[in-house]
């Protein structure tokens, strides 16, 4: 039996769905497999079109791979594996660029694969627990994970190194699970942005691919036309006529086709986030599909209609915000699957901002 053979084994004796994929230098990578799924089976909809992170270059797929765990770099490459501190001060581009060293069709985390997984857990009731409290979560008392870097001033946990925690911080409540989606450290998504506070996206997955353009000045980014939803190309300075955009009314974010309210950066509840009367209904579609826009008709079922707290930050000042998820160690109980922060510059990086290799065959 090779060695190959030796660590598929052990893996799936302990987790029978999840899989080794493996680097051109034969490095492995812990990943949990997402089959696809229509809007309708997630979201308050009737329709059947597929979730956007299952359609790539026009192409649909039958499902993605996501790192199990938060990324830990080695030589300048990005690998899910256990027990790890999760790399941070790392940049968007960095961690863009820790996965396409790989090979293949490695990737940094896309919007709509981070959407896909939240809309999921949120319609199944498993969004996930995690380090948002100093070692453990703001809910759990006695639950925690191991320290994997050291405490602050005051003496409390930060980071916790990777799949350590309970199982309630799995996506799915079981050990085959994704890991740490809700704190330990901000992940970086790309295919999502502001410019200006206008809206802009990779059309659905087609970020997840090695060969997209994701620079800032990327024909690949389109505005979102607020009447029926379709794609246009943006002016560049982010007041492109009839697209959506971000405005801060009355202490809530709302997605709107002007902008009269800018702020550096200010927060409100995700479920509170709302569209005014100038966003159609297949916009909204989209904002939801992307887990940007709360689906207020979805509480049945035990579902929990305030996104369990999760917040939702933006700077819609400045010529690009870029997106990060999750929350981190501290942030108590506004981290989560449905926190957004579109408050960073892709430049940024700090001892909280990390990320998540993904993977499409």
């Amino acid at each position: 039996m090779s060695n190959f053979d030796m660590a598929e084994l052990a893996l799936k004796s302990v987790c029978p769905s999840n899989a080794l994929l493996y680097d051109d230098r034969e490095m492995p990578t812990v990943m949990v497999y997402i089959p696809k799924f229509q809007l309708r089976d997630v979201l308050s909809t009737a329709n059947t079109s597929i979730h956007p992170a299952f359609r790539v270059n026009g192409v649909e797929i039958d499902g993605f791979y996501v790192g199990k765990y938060q990324s830990h770099q080695y030589d300048g490459r990005a690998y899910s594996l256990p027990r790890e501190d999760p790399s941070t001060n790392v940049t968007l581009d960095m961690c863009v660029g820790y996965n396409r060293a790989k090979g293949g069709k490695f990737h940094e985390i896309t919007a709509a694969e981070w959407a896909a997984i939240a809309l999921w857990c949120h319609k199944n009731g498993t969004e996930p627990k995690g380090n948002n409290n100093y070692g453990k979560d703001s809910t759990e008392t006695l639950y925690k994970a191991i320290p994997s870097c050291g405490r602050d001033g005051e003496g409390r946990i930060q980071r916790v190194a990777t799949g350590t925690g309970p199982v309630t911080w799995s996506h799915d409540g079981t050990l085959d699970g994704i890991w740490d989606l809700n704190g330990n450290v901000w992940e970086w998504c790309t295919g999502l942005r502001l410019v200006h506070g206008e809206v802009q996206i990779i059309a659905d997955n087609n970020a997840s691919d090695p060969t997209c353009d994701l620079s800032p000045t990327s024909a690949a980014w389109k505005a979102i036309k607020a009447s029926d939803g379709s794609l246009v190309a943006p002016d560049g300075n982010g007041t492109t006529q009839g697209t959506v955009k971000l405005d801060f009314i009355n202490g809530v974010w709302t997605y709107s086709t002007t902008i009269a309210h800018t702020k550096v950066a200010n927060g409100c509840a995700f479920a509170s986030v709302t569209a005014d009367a100038s966003i159609g209904d297949a916009a909204k579609l989209l904002l939801q599909s992307l887990a940007m826009l709360p689906d207020a008709a979805l509480t049945g079922d035990g579902i929990s209609a305030n996104y369990n707290g999760d917040h939702f930050w933006v700077n819609n000042t400045e010529a690009e915000r870029c997106l990060v998820r999750g929350g981190y160690w501290y942030y108590g109980g506004g981290a989560g699957v449905f926190n957004s922060d579109l408050y960073y510059a892709r430049s940024r990086s700090n001892g909280h901002l990390g990320g998540r290799s993904a993977f499409v065959e």
